[in-house]
């Protein structure tokens, strides 16, 4: 006999009237008793605008992770960078019970790094990726200049869910 599973938190948000923006998504502790904020970087207003390419995704999360990952200060709180199913955005994963405002400063230096970089993408060898060639560099500086024109000044209705 099957049982009905709750529904659970990211799946009751109204995504109708979602906007780009950078929203505390979720807070768990951890059994040693650690915090960890997910946050949903939202890159796209979902089923209203197209949602990103794939490749383009892929690539903002090679260059994300690697950026998170060397950050001074956000590297040894940093848990997760990885694109949504949906394609409208990545989940970031950090240690520690924050809240969007914390992180503002990390997102946009982690989406100007994105949108200025040049040269090789970081990891995308066929030795350190398993899909290594699905990569489109160009959308992925696409999506991070868009993205930092969404979150110049963001309001409470780009940092906090809709109700």
């Amino acid at each position: 006999m099957k049982e009905r599973m709750e529904k659970i938190a990211s799946f009751r948000i109204n995504h109708l009237v979602l906007m780009p923006g950078i929203y505390v998504s979720r807070r768990d502790v951890t059994p040693s008793g650690d915090v960890i904020t997910t946050f949903d970087v939202r890159l796209t207003a979902p089923n209203r605008e197209a949602a990103a390419d794939p490749r383009a995704l892929h690539a903002m999360e090679h260059l994300v992770a690697t950026f998170l990952r060397n950050h001074p200060q956000w590297a040894p709180k940093t848990v997760y960078w990885g694109p949504m199913g949906c394609c409208t955005g990545n989940y970031l994963i950090l240690q520690g019970e924050l809240e969007s405002s914390d992180v503002v400063g990390l997102m946009r230096e982690a989406m100007e790094f994105v949108a200025d970089f040049e040269g090789e993408i970081p990891g995308a060898t066929a030795r350190d990726c398993g899909n290594y060639t699905f990569m489109d560099l160009d959308g992925a500086k696409a999506l991070a200049r868009k993205f930092l024109q969404e979150i110049s000044t963001p309001g409470s209705d780009r940092l906090h869910y809709p109700a």
